[in-house]
């Protein structure tokens, strides 16, 4: 099995979250992996694909989201996966995580896991304190979940 985490980013906090789930999956050879560099023809079945966004306008940004349309309706079947989002502590603010989740789901992938929040102070951040941290540990959980 080997782990990918698929990522865009606008201000570099959703890629050290994505660098920070993909070191907490080394074992597997996780690797954090931005749009353009994404080959999904190299999943294979059990594989695990972990993709987030920033939220953009109350969902992923629109070049995550064109990746993921791009992919055959069934090109995830047998992949395991999860989804996460960055976003500002709001009362009321958009969904990417969960969106994604659907748009996994629709081509095929076993999503694995609830999608994650990760929190930024304002726009542009900082990441709020202990988000890292907890992305390794959420990390750590989804190998948990597909018993790598």
């Amino acid at each position: 099995m080997k782990a990918v985490v698929l990522y865009d980013s606008a201000y570099g906090n959703t890629r050290r979250i994505a660098e920070a789930i993909a070191g907490s999956l080394e074992e597997v050879d996780g690797e954090a992996a931005q749009v353009p560099a994404f080959r999904p023809e190299t999943l294979r079945e059990g594989d695990l694909l972990v993709v987030g966004s920033p939220i953009n306008g109350w969902r992923p940004t629109p070049i995550i989201s064109a990746a993921l349309e791009a992919l055959g309706p069934d090109q995830l079947q047998g992949v395991r996966a999860a989804a996460f989002d960055t976003r500002v502590r709001l009362f009321i603010h958009g969904d990417a995580a969960g969106k994604l989740s659907d748009e996994l789901r629709r081509r095929g992938a076993e999503i694995v896991a609830a999608p994650q929040p990760f929190y930024v102070k304002g726009t542009e951040g900082p990441l709020l304190a202990g988000e890292v941290e907890k992305a390794q540990f959420w990390g750590r959980s989804l190998l948990h979940a597909v018993g790598g």
